[in-house]
């Protein structure tokens, strides 16, 4: 087990993956192998192991699993899967109010902490991409901030938001780090970190819904989108390579499609 786990590392490496995806990949393949270890490896263990995962994991979940165990079969054992496709349960997550938000925002007394939470609502960006984040990375003269290397390995740009363009230019100057959002022990934020700061939050502003920072992300793409945003301007802010992945994201809310006319009443 252990000699095909080191060829599957080395071939992820090859392919450039994220550390974080190599990770999930490792994870994933070696529950798979202690599964399988007195069975040998062919199509019908891998059938018994997602069924006997579905029995307890949510579809999407057992998904990736399953994406996972395909790219180890077909790259380094080099058999195919003749496997069908998880469907993936359509619930919508839900987001934040306006309201919402501006009561985590006002609950944050940290002034650390504040501008994490504005920004990662502010600008939609990913954990990794705030922990990630240096002094060099924010230009006040163009008013943008560069995400580099983000999730596909792509760099874009996004807009400071008007509102804490002062606050985050006194925080830089009083920072004196490399790192926008260091450790009081020095080096990065842990995303734990991140977690915790949204979720103590959360609970002061006392939000019934269960509050973490990708859900910020979220609501920050589906009120652009209420808002009249074109698709692919929000697409672009996200840095989604594909549309899709944009439409699935940014849901319309029940609140859009309450104001929405239908033309027959432009005719009766």
């Amino acid at each position: 087990m252990k000699g095909l786990l080191i060829k599957l590392k080395q071939e992820l490496e090859i392919r450039n993956f994220s550390r974080k995806t190599i990770k999930s990949y490792m994870f994933h393949v070696r529950n798979f192998l202690e599964y399988s270890c007195n069975s040998g490896l062919n199509e019908n263990i891998v059938r018994k192991y997602i069924q006997n995962q579905l029995k307890t994991k949510n579809p999407s979940s057992v998904s990736l699993k399953l994406s996972t165990i395909k790219f180890f079969f077909e790259n380094i054992l080099h058999q195919n899967l003749n496997l069908p496709t998880i469907k993936k349960n359509k619930t919508l997550p839900e987001i934040l109010t306006i309201g919402e938000m501006k009561a985590l925002i006002d609950s944050t007394q940290n002034v650390k902490h504040k501008l994490i939470i504005k920004l990662l609502y502010g600008c939609g960006l990913r954990v990794g991409e705030i922990t990630n984040l240096k002094e060099k990375d924010v230009n006040f003269n163009e008013g943008l901030i560069h995400i580099h290397l983000a999730k596909g390995k792509k760099d874009r740009f996004v807009k400071i938001p008007e509102s804490i363009k002062l606050d985050l230019k006194n925080f830089v100057k009083e920072n004196g780090s490399e790192i926008l959002f260091g450790s009081n022990r020095g080096g990065k934020l842990t995303t734990k970190t991140i977690q915790l700061i949204v979720q103590n939050s959360s609970k002061k502003s006392d939000i019934k819904k269960r509050v973490y920072p990708h859900l910020l992300r979220h609501s920050f793409a589906t009120h652009l989108l209420e808002a009249g945003t074109d698709l692919r301007i929000i697409q672009k802010l996200l840095g989604h390579s594909d549309i899709k992945t944009t439409q699935i994201y940014t849901h319309i809310s029940q609140a859009s499609i309450k104001n929405i006319k239908s033309p027959l009443d432009n005719i009766l």
